[in-house]
Formats: C-alpha cells, structure tokens, sequence
C-alpha cells in the first residue's frame, strides 16, 4: 500500500539538482549563452529558447502566436531615413510591423529604455516610397534600424539588445559620451557583419 509518505518519497527522490545556467523559456532546457528568441507576437516579449522550440515556429507564412527571429542582417547603402519627419527626438530609432496591432511602429532609446514614437500612416508610406527596401522586413521579428545616416535591417533582438544596453549607459538628453561611443561600437560591427543589399534597379 502506498502511502503519502512514500509520494513524497518519489517526488523528492525524482527532483535532480539543476545545473546553473539560462534555461528555454519554452521546455526548460538548458540553453547556451549564445542562443536563439522567439516573438511573443501579441505581447511583444522576447522569449529565450532551445533550438528545438526555435524550430516550431520557423514558418513565416502560418499564423502563430510565437514566431522564431531570424539571423539576418543586411544593409541599405545610400538609404535616407528622415528621423526628424517621422518625429523621433534623437538620431537612433527602429521600425517594424507588428501583425497584432496591424501597423508600423517605431522606438528610440533613452534613459528609460525603449520610447515608443507614433507612426503615421502617411508617415510610414513616405518612408516606403522613398526607401523599398523597408518592405524586406519580416513583421514582428525584424527591424530598420537607423542611425544618422546609417540603415540596416537586423533581427529584432538585435534592437532590444542595443536599447537595453543603452538604457544603463545613456546620461542627459544625448546620451553621454559613453553611450555614443557604444553606439558607434555596435553600428561598426553591424557594418562588418551585413549584407549590403543595393537599391533595387
């Protein structure tokens, strides 16, 4: 006959000791430090998973509520991207269409972290006819990133990352100079790893 005692016994005997690290938000596996993130694309939160659940939700067509970020990065050379038009304060912003909501929407970062700007839509389209590469973006889980004169599309964990990090640097209106020089750390590194990918003829 078993008693409580005994489940007790089992479930204590059954828990193994956990190894330390980062565990997929998903299934609980350890995970690498170096790892892939999935979109939570209705609550727009990034999720750290295992290659396994990062390969169920890979299909970009199929309507999912988590959907795998890409490793791409390419470049647009010669692209204008009009901060001040589209009513961003600083030189630094990202775009990207979240299906959810049905629209574009663009942050800059500052001292709170990631700052939402509104988006016109009439703001937007100017933006798409002056530079058809934006529609290259993937909704939800790739982003335009723009700085000064610089453009890039990039996954969009690449965009949190760069925004988290200048959320604990970032002092007064600009920034500061160590936040700048970080921006300008991230953007060579970016130059050096994306794809150029020229006007469209």
């Amino acid at each position: 006959m078993t008693t409580p005692y005994d489940v007790l016994a089992k479930i204590r005997d059954g828990r193994q000791a956990q190894p330390p690290g980062e565990r997929c938000e998903m299934c609980a596996e350890q995970i690498a430090d170096e790892h892939q993130h999935v979109v939570n694309v209705a609550g727009r939160q990034l999720m750290c998973v295992c290659r396994g659940c990062y390969l169920l939700f890979t299909d970009e067509h199929a309507e999912l509520r988590y959907r795998s970020v890409p490793d791409r990065y390419l470049a647009f050379p010669d692209a204008h991207v009009d901060l001040a038009a589209l009513q961003i304060p600083v030189g630094l912003a990202f775009f990207f269409r979240n299906s959810a909501l049905g629209r574009m929407v663009g942050f800059y970062p500052g001292s709170a972290g990631a700052t939402e700007s509104e988006l016109s839509l009439d703001s937007w389209d100017s933006v798409r006819t002056a530079e058809p590469r934006v529609d290259l973006l993937a909704d939800d889980v790739e982003a335009l990133l723009v700085h000064d004169n610089e453009c890039y599309l990039v996954p969009i964990d690449a965009c949190y990352e760069l925004v988290g990090r200048l959320r604990m640097l970032w002092r007064g209106f600009d920034g500061g100079q160590e936040a700048n020089e970080f921006i300008d750390t991230f953007f060579a590194g970016l130059a050096e790893r994306a794809k150029v990918t020229p006007w469209p003829r």
